[in-house]
């Protein structure tokens, strides 16, 4: 914690935008985003037991689905006429910010099919370090060292995590061939959890140019309403079926929706309203780490030690990169 100390002083909240609007009230935010982290974890568990019957596509479908319809009556009561007022730069940024959402859930989704928890999830912690290459380019913001740092340590852990799904340590570290490797169902997971982290990226960075006089929840209820339209339309055209399942898998993409869509996301949004992104940045990274440790206990998944270095390096990277160095900010124009 003493990385969130060093960042949060007295005058921080002070030091917020306007737009950030409100003061927080009883509830801490760090307290809140530990939460939120702690709830966004379980995802991972949920999609691999809905799985069991249900496909990638129509778990990703029905979660936004469930959680568009839960927000719904809310949002219709309480936020009717900002919505009617949403200027069409903001429709137009919402749009973009659930297709990339989407994309995230889908390819995401799709990775726990084939490759580990602890894989997919360090994978598509990525996100990061996909915003700071393309922060330059859409935001105009340099890249400053130690991103540049970090993007290399963690392009490195990225590499070392692919070769665990592959490769065995034995007197030496053995891999197949190039050929074959291409065709390991671990390497495709891999490739779509790093395809769901630069979906992330993009939502992320079009969530960062919306207009501030659109508040949290209807900006939310834009992007999810969105994404779920995609999604099911992906499903349908490519035949998932989204009906007929148990009761017990619509419970867990119940769930799904309720505790890491509505409870986590909702959360997360909320507390960096109040706290510098690097903050919130750095706490995210707990999150592979709870995931690893949720599939240990419910999945019986035990990582090699190659694959827990490779996770290091990547979470070890995007902390380098999200650490804000007081001594370069100030130098940096």
């Amino acid at each position: 914690m003493s990385f969130v100390k060093k960042h949060i002083s007295k005058n921080t909240l002070e030091r917020m935008p306007e737009s950030s609007s409100h003061r927080p009230g009883a509830i801490p935010p760090i307290p809140a985003l530990l939460f939120g982290v702690l709830a966004s974890s379980t995802a991972s568990i949920f999609i691999r037991y809905a799985q069991h019957e249900a496909s990638s596509m129509a778990i990703a479908a029905l979660r936004l689905g469930f959680a568009t319809l839960i927000l719904t009556p809310y949002v219709l009561a309480r936020y009717r006429s900002q919505l009617r007022s949403v200027s069409r730069r903001n429709w137009i940024l919402a749009f973009t910010a659930g297709s990339f959402l989407a994309l995230h859930f889908a390819t995401w989704i799709s990775s726990l099919e084939f490759t580990s928890v602890a894989s997919s999830v360090a994978l598509v912690q990525t996100t990061p370090l996909f915003v700071a290459i393309f922060s330059p380019l859409l935001l105009k913001e340099s890249v400053r060292r130690y991103v540049a740092a970090g993007l290399l340590i963690s392009t490195l852990g990225s590499l070392t995590i692919a070769a665990s799904d592959a490769c065995a340590w034995n007197a030496g570290l053995q891999c197949p061939t190039i050929a074959s490797l291409l065709k390991a169902d671990a390497i495709r997971g891999d490739v779509l959890a790093i395809i769901g982290a630069l979906g992330a990226a993009g939502y992320l960075l079009i969530g960062r140019k919306i207009q501030t006089n659109l508040d949290l929840i209807p900006y939310i209820f834009l992007v999810y309403a969105t994404a779920a339209l995609w999604l099911l339309i992906a499903a349908f055209f490519s035949g998932a079926r989204l009906t007929a399942f148990s009761s017990t898998t619509y419970l867990w993409i119940l769930l799904l929706a309720l505790i890491p869509q509505l409870l986590a996301h909702s959360t997360i949004n909320w507390a960096l309203r109040y706290l510098p992104a690097a903050v919130v940045s750095v706490t995210l990274l707990a999150e592979p780490v709870a995931s690893t440790i949720w599939a240990y206990f419910f999945l019986q998944e035990t990582p090699p030690a190659l694959r827990i270095f490779g996770a290091t390096l990547v979470l070890l990277g995007i902390a380098i990169a999200a650490y804000k160095s007081p001594q370069e900010d100030n130098t940096s124009t």
